[in-house]
């Protein structure tokens, strides 16, 4: 079903409704993609439900414009493509500043249904901490953001004793060039977009002897396996 949805907004965008409103009925969507006119006008009002475009109802059709919600999407498709034909595995370089948190990653690493997604997706046991990271400089802000759009490795939500845990995106990272770990793109945060999660095996602030205000870069690939020497 997404994917039916992912391209019926691809052919919307083709069309024009990525830059303008388009004035389009379901009879000519439905032409356009060798679908019925019932299917075209159901998959209309799904993007709408989703937020992926907004729509006018007209005597002749209806305006659809794609939101920045929709366009993220097809970017989300365009980076996934990326990933499959690029020879070389894609890199962002991060550098944030190294804060104390409010010490809660500890508890959430060992609560069990994210540990053992963690061990399973990533391949290793999380030291039960984050180290956190504020981004000060427009350019890692914003890399934050294209971040934000790449598929990566999905801690899938789940309920445990009646409390719902939100959905983690991972990505295996370097840490100062020296330590492996993983970038957490958390779901529910109490932290504002210009902070980085990061874990790790190791107790990183021991292992690489680091201090609040320091400094930290990381190498973060954006396929699921890390480029060996990179």
């Amino acid at each position: 079903m997404e994917e039916e949805l992912w391209f019926t907004l691809f052919t919307l965008a083709k069309m024009g409704a990525q830059s303008k409103t388009l004035d389009i009925s379901s009879t000519k969507l439905g032409k356009k993609m060798n679908i019925s006119q019932q299917t075209a006008s159901r998959r209309l009002q799904q993007l709408e439900e989703k937020g992926w475009l907004v729509r006018k109802i007209t005597r002749k059709g209806q305006l659809v414009r794609l939101t920045d919600q929709g366009m993220n999407m097809l970017l989300e498709i365009y980076l996934w493509l990326q990933t499959i034909f690029d020879k070389k595995p894609p890199i962002l370089i991060i550098e944030g500043e190294l804060f104390s948190g409010m010490r809660e990653g500890g508890y959430y690493i060992s609560v069990n249904g994210y540990n053992r997604q963690f061990k399973e997706k990533l391949g290793f046991d999380p030291y039960p901490g984050t180290l956190n990271l504020r981004l000060k400089s427009y350019s890692d802000l914003q890399t934050k953001k294209l971040l934000l759009n790449y598929p990566g490795i999905l801690i899938d939500a789940f309920e445990n004793k009646g409390r719902t845990f939100g959905q983690v995106k991972c990505f295996k990272t370097r840490i100062n060039d020296k330590v492996d770990g993983a970038v957490l793109l958390i779901q529910r945060t109490h932290y504002g977009e210009d902070v980085l999660e990061v874990i790790s095996p190791l107790y990183l602030r021991e292992k690489l002897k680091l201090k609040d205000g320091e400094k930290i870069r990381l190498k973060i690939f954006l396929s699921h396996v890390e480029e060996k020497g990179s």
